[in-house]
């Protein structure tokens, strides 16, 4: 099956189950032991890859914290900042499909480590606990399609209005995601006036519409209001490359590039920053975390060191 579009063909879209699952062939020698560290990775992760990252926590302080959302919600959410410092800038951490596991609290040290106030609010914790859950379409059905786009906005402004009151400095504020967070990534730059800079990891750019999630990223090119900075694989299969030079176009088409820009990773696949699975490309996920810490250290450190 192929989708038409003015230009040429675009390949089928695998849809995020189909596409995550295409990458679950784990060599056996570079698995993780059974233990506390692997336990804490979501039930649809497992098992573990060794080349996951364990980032320390010295000089951090971690918590786990409870968000008031703005329909009265009482949010979980995970926070890592530096020990020392006080007003740090904030980064609003979103999470995969797989809702708030070990992968992305390790995602929050490493930006604690880097001087940021990293938050990951459980956007999925209404409708249920996105962790324990092991078959992909089931997490799908009956948590990620239930997650309204709206409502995740909302709760994203709650996170920066928690953190602005909890020590990080909210007059900066990035936001980066990962899969579906990648998506909310683009979504958010066009919803927030008071966002800095965001960077967005392989989040569909076009995807299908939903009462509950009618928006698509590439409708939202002329809304953006913080620049973006789009990271993603060649080979993915559910963002073919025709979505990501469609997406250039439409911010070149709106006047948005530069400073928006997408950079496209030619030997990396869907989830190539997810050092826990197979899908990992150790020379993209460097590259790209290089380039998202300078991208933040550009728009929301404004000129403190990154």
């Amino acid at each position: 099956m192929t989708i038409e579009t003015k230009d040429q063909p675009i390949p089928e879209r695998l849809p995020d189950d189909r596409n995550w699952i295409g990458s679950t062939g784990l060599d056996r020698r570079k698995l993780l032991a059974s233990g506390a560290f692997a336990a804490g990775f979501a039930a649809a992760c497992r098992p573990v890859s060794s080349s996951a990252v364990q980032t320390s926590g010295e000089g951090l302080k971690e918590e786990q914290v409870s968000i008031p959302t703005r329909d009265g919600f009482a949010m979980p959410a995970f926070c890592a900042r530096p020990a020392a410092a006080k007003n740090a800038p904030v980064i609003c951490v979103v999470h995969e499909i797989f809702g708030v596991h070990e992968w992305i609290r390790d995602i929050c040290r490493r930006f604690a480590t880097q001087g940021y106030h990293a938050v990951a609010p459980d956007l999925f914790a209404r409708h249920g606990d996105a962790t324990k859950i092991a078959d992909f379409k089931q997490l799908i059905d009956m948590i990620v399609a239930k997650a309204p786009d709206e409502q995740v906005l909302s709760d994203i402004d709650a996170t920066y209005d928690w953190a602005g009151l909890h020590g990080g400095d909210a007059s900066r504020r990035g936001i980066t995601g990962f899969c579906w967070g990648g998506r909310i990534v683009w979504l958010y730059a066009a919803h927030s006036v008071a966002l800095d800079a965001g960077v967005a990891f392989y989040g569909r750019l076009v995807s299908d519409q939903t009462a509950l999630q009618p928006l698509r990223v590439i409708d939202q090119a002329a809304a953006l209001k913080a620049p973006v900075l789009g990271q993603y694989g060649a080979l993915d299969k559910g963002i073919p490359v025709a979505d990501v030079e469609a997406m250039r176009a439409a911010l070149q088409a709106a006047g948005k590039s530069p400073p928006d820009e997408i950079t496209l990773y030619p030997q990396a696949d869907h989830g190539f920053m997810a050092d826990y699975r197979p899908s990992y490309n150790e020379a993209a996920a460097k590259a790209a975390w290089s380039a998202t810490l300078d991208w933040f250290g550009r728009y929301v450190k404004r000129g403190q060191p990154a």
